[in-house]
């Protein structure tokens, strides 16, 4: 499956609302692990700290550059050596829930990580709230697309995926999905 192949899986469920669920490997602890432990997040998403309680501190560093093989697109660049981002804990059940403030739009909109065990295997459902407009709701939904998948490749052993040809594929997916929807 090429880069660019990836289905865009997630729904708009609600106005502001994009769900995307993914059948990882197991257990949920040690899911639960690369969600929450800066070391293991950062090889999917961001390196930072993040206090798990309610009012907790959750700090993302986020380096795109290091999460694939492929260079970054010039209109993203700026992002490369973006500061820590801050957000806040809102609810806290280990290892099935954690909510929090969205760091990359202010705490404007919030994600929750809910932890489901099938088997040997682990149905995460990840659910991004008030975002405003279209445009956001793609962009997120593209975003949250690729770096799962590459937390998918990181939990199976594989070599992750290209980040922003996954990227830019399910961007044109999900503009197409959601303008049915509309």
């Amino acid at each position: 499956m090429k880069t660019h192949d990836f289905p865009a899986t997630g729904e708009a469920i609600a106005p502001g609302t994009v769900r995307i669920e993914r059948v990882l490997p197991g257990p949920a602890e040690r899911l639960w692990n690369y969600l929450t432990d800066s070391e293991k997040r950062r090889l999917w998403l961001a390196a930072g700290s993040m206090e798990l309680f309610p009012g907790g501190k959750v700090e993302l560093l986020f380096r795109h550059r290091e999460l694939s093989f492929e260079p970054t697109p010039d209109r993203y660049k700026h992002y490369e050596t973006s500061p820590a981002m801050l957000g806040e804990v809102i609810e806290c059940d280990p290892p099935r829930l954690i909510t929090y403030s969205w760091p990359g739009d202010g705490g404007k909109s919030e994600v929750t990580f809910e932890l489901f065990p099938e088997g040997p295997n682990v149905r995460l459902v990840l659910t991004h709230r008030r975002l405003e407009g279209a445009e956001m709701m793609i962009s997120v939904a593209s975003g949250w697309e690729a770096h799962l998948g590459i937390l998918e490749d990181r939990l199976s052993g594989r070599e992750p995926r290209g980040f922003w040809s996954t990227h830019a594929g399910l961007e044109r997916k999900y503009a197409r999905k959601f303008a049915e929807r509309g």
